[in-house]
């Protein structure tokens, strides 16, 4: 394969983002969320990170913000949400590339803490470990071992417990879906 290049979303890029995803997940929740959070104002274009092959969307990535509430503290996070890639395009290591792509851009922007929810043997290769470790825990059903966090600076778990509160965006398209 060609090379391609990953670069932030433009707003041209809208429909070919939603293609990918509907055909990456075979449905179109992630590619509903992406939309309301894009239409909400959630989407930050720095944090929402296209592969472009050859002027083709083929990946998609997006961090976008959550908080971490606890009693007394609330502490700001992302959410890795969602990570697609073209079928066509799939095990070739353009998902890899993306997030650790998007894993520095969001160091670089000043970020602390990314959470996911996503395969326990994909996300630990970038060092994403389970969230309970941390204190930190989803508002919905789901396994310890899909729940995960990855501290972007030295210390930045320490102290972030809570329950994590997703944009309403997560809740009206579904897009927690089953949580494996």
């Amino acid at each position: 394969m060609d090379s391609y290049h990953i670069r932030p979303e433009l707003p041209s890029d809208a429909p070919a983002i939603f293609d990918v995803h509907l055909q990456a997940f075979a449905q179109d929740g992630e590619s509903r969320l992406v939309d309301a959070l894009r239409d909400e104002g959630m989407i930050n274009p720095e944090l929402s990170l296209v592969a472009d092959y050859g002027g083709h969307i083929i990946g998609h990535i997006l961090f976008c913000p959550v908080s971490i509430i606890s009693a007394g503290t609330e502490t700001s996070a992302l959410a890795l949400a969602p990570l697609g890639v073209h079928c066509d395009y799939q095990c070739r290591g353009i998902g890899a590339a993306l997030v650790e792509t998007g894993i520095e851009e969001c160091r670089r922007l000043g970020h602390r803490i990314v959470i996911v929810v996503g395969h326990p043997s994909y996300y630990p290769r970038f060092g994403f470990t389970a969230a309970k470790e941390s204190g930190i825990f989803p508002p919905f059903p789901c396994p310890d071992n899909v729940f995960m966090a990855l501290p972007l600076t030295t210390g930045a778990l320490d102290g972030a417990g809570g329950v994590v509160r997703y944009p309403a965006a997560f809740d009206l398209t579904g897009a927690h879906g089953p949580c494996f």
